[in-house]
């Protein structure tokens, strides 16, 4: 008898066609008794994922979705994540196509490990977070959505906008952040996965020690200025990373890193606006969720 299984679609996902929607689940039909249901609204995918049946948790949608579904999933079911948004960073990063048709025959095909998350101030995040300027860019490009579940802009426009950002402070950071027992920092960027984001193909690196196994890395510049940011930048999209390099505080595989900002600052957790905080408190969660791949 086949086992029952739930798929949580964000019907506005960036890359998702009616077409392709089918086809997904003619493919997840093909091995479970599937029961679909939408997402309507941000934080409607916690939901589903608490109150989802069944063996498995497939989830279509783009990177806010997956967070989403790991923050109302139970961890012992298995997860498994379906690109249609559009960067795609958690898929990509456990080694799936771009692609939610050949994603799905993949995972089918695959069998379930086990990952590490993150967690900041209680909110789980599977692949990066951050305090600083790409936390306001992002908060930017959230507000250009159209209505309460649009789909977001695409990536020229998330790429002007941190352009944006950064030409606003003048590529000029203060050390606002104090890193508990580390030092003060300008900016934050916390991974759970090698990969930070993606520019369009081009990924960006900003930890490239850390894994999906083990626990949280950290790189945090402390006083960059015009000519370090360009430089840092560079590092991240030549895969080097910044950790190791000139003014930056880093540190490998921990399982807590508590910070005491100076003033609020914008949070954010793979991709999505968490709004202001003035401390934010990192954790690693090892071995808490089981993922197909």
């Amino acid at each position: 008898m086949r086992p029952h299984a739930t798929l949580i679609v964000n019907p506005a996902a960036r890359s998702l066609s009616e077409e392709r929607l089918r086809r997904v689940e003619r493919l997840l039909a093909s091995r479970f008794f599937l029961v679909t249901v939408l997402s309507e609204r941000r934080g409607h995918a916690v939901e589903l994922a608490r109150e989802a049946e069944g063996e498995a948790i497939f989830v279509l949608g783009g990177d806010g979705t997956f967070n989403e579904a790991v923050n109302g999933a139970d961890g012992r079911r298995p997860l498994g994540f379906l690109p249609a948004g559009g960067a795609n960073v958690l898929p990509r990063a456990l080694g799936l196509p771009n692609d939610a048709v050949a994603c799905a025959r993949r995972l089918l095909a695959g069998r379930a490990r086990r990952i590490s998350v993150g967690r900041v101030n209680g909110r789980r995040f599977l692949f990066s977070a951050s305090l600083g300027p790409d936390a306001e860019a992002v908060r930017r490009v959230e507000a250009k959505r159209g209505g309460p579940r649009g789909a977001r802009p695409g990536n020229v426009v998330v790429a002007l906008t941190v352009v944006r950002v950064l030409l606003e402070q003048r590529l000029r950071f203060q050390p606002a952040l104090e890193l508990k027992e580390k030092g003060r920092a300008a900016l934050l960027f916390v991974c759970n996965a090698p990969v930070y984001t993606y520019a369009g193909p081009v990924p960006l690196r900003f930890c490239p020690q850390a894994q999906l196994t083990l626990g949280l890395d950290y790189a945090a510049p402390v006083s960059p200025g015009p000519l370090a940011v360009v430089r840092l930048l560079a590092r991240a999209a030549t895969g080097r990373g910044l950790q190791g390099a000139p003014g930056v505080l880093w540190g490998h595989d921990l399982d807590r890193l508590e910070v005491v900002c100076d003033h609020p600052f914008p949070l954010q957790v793979d991709g999505e606006d968490m709004g202001d905080v003035e401390t934010a408190l990192f954790e690693a969660e090892r071995d808490a969720v089981a993922v197909l791949a």
